[in-house]
């Protein structure tokens, strides 16, 4: 009898029911995870520009992250980067590129990157980035006499890079170097009257006396041969004119190759005549065609130009409401977005 109440009474309890799990803490800028996204989708970027230089993460601006299921997230990353001194061809890790300083008129990117965690492994579902200048007027207002970039199809640009090619094959008679690209132009006038100009190379099948004979001829070495370079030169107009040119050639890097204009423009934007840019837009697009979401959706067009007016107003706004009493020497945690900036912010 008292196994048969026991009984009845168990089937009239309400099932137990466990509380629901709480949410999980959402990610800051400068956690460990987001660090790692961030590192990710930065060498993805680099690795896949065809054209300018290499960049750096400046700043984890914001991090959102959709669970999908056990082990497996979509994480919507706006990244503010800056331009190293290190071309895209070049094989130096980006760990070891420097950063351009504020006062060589640096360049920062703006990137969206939405990335896909799977069991800890990273990939990319879609990502678009574009890049640009500091203004001159925020340079020479802190430094008048800093060098200031100019165009890249400046005539006077172009002229110096031609004068320091020719002067440097005709002092390296056995190979005919090629130009690829020019990556950049400055001109200082203190304190002397000269201009500055870095441009990509690469070596053809020519010696310097076959080139001379005929240019034409000459073409880039196979894809399984080729040999990409870096120069750098200065040409200094007054008071006295001079030419100083150095260049390297990086040897055989097998999977390295070079877009040539007309060729991709997917990713890189190589200056033409009627552009007149000063830098090479990191004019990124990428987007999964098997991604669950459109990433479209995800970041409009617009938030890359309205990107940190609004991280910048959500912290204000963060602060404007917190009115609770603190005790005397009470320092508030910092926000978790945006993250802490690793270099300068233009």
């Amino acid at each position: 009898m008292k196994a048969l109440v026991a009984l009845i009474l168990l089937v009239q309890l309400p099932a137990f029911r466990a509380a629901p799990a709480a949410p999980p803490a959402p990610l800051g800028c400068d956690d460990p995870e987001s660090e790692a996204a961030a590192e990710f989708a930065v060498n993805y970027i680099n690795g896949h520009s065809h054209h300018g230089y290499k960049f750096a993460l400046n700043r984890v601006d914001n991090i959102r992250v959709v669970p999908q299921g056990p082990n497996n997230d979509i994480i919507l990353l706006e990244l503010d980067l800056l331009e190293t001194t290190c071309h895209i061809l070049s094989p130096t890790p980006l760990v070891n590129c420097t950063v351009r300083s504020f006062t060589n008129h640096a360049v920062e990117g703006d990137c969206d990157v939405k990335l896909l965690k799977v069991d800890g492994k990273f990939s990319v579902l879609g990502s678009k980035c574009h890049s640009h200048a500091d203004s001159a007027e925020d340079i020479v207002r802190v430094c008048p006499d800093c060098p200031l970039l100019l165009s890249l199809n400046n005539t006077d640009v172009l002229a110096a890079v031609t004068a320091a090619l020719n002067d440097y094959n005709s002092q390296n008679p056995d190979g005919y170097l090629k130009l690829l690209e020019i990556g950049r132009a400055t001109m200082q006038h203190l304190p002397s009257n000269s201009m500055s100009v870095e441009f990509a190379v690469a070596a053809t099948n020519c010696t310097a006396a076959e080139a001379k004979a005929q240019v034409e001829a000459c073409q880039l070495l196979p894809e399984d041969q080729s040999n990409f370079g870096f120069c750098t030169a200065t040409r200094v107009i007054m008071p006295t004119e001079k030419l100083q040119v150095d260049c390297q050639l990086y040897g055989h890097q097998p999977g390295v190759t070079y877009s040539q204009p007309g060729q991709d423009t997917s990713v890189g934007l190589v200056p033409s005549v009627t552009q007149g840019f000063t830098n090479h837009n990191l004019r990124f697009s990428h987007n999964d065609a098997a991604a669950s979401e459109s990433f479209s959706s995800e970041f409009p067009s617009a938030a890359l130009s309205a990107k940190k007016p609004v991280a910048k107003r959500a912290v204000a706004e963060a602060a404007q409401h917190d009115k609770v009493p603190r005790p005397v020497g009470f320092v508030p945690p910092p926000p978790p977005c945006p993250g802490r900036i690793r270099y300068f912010e233009i």
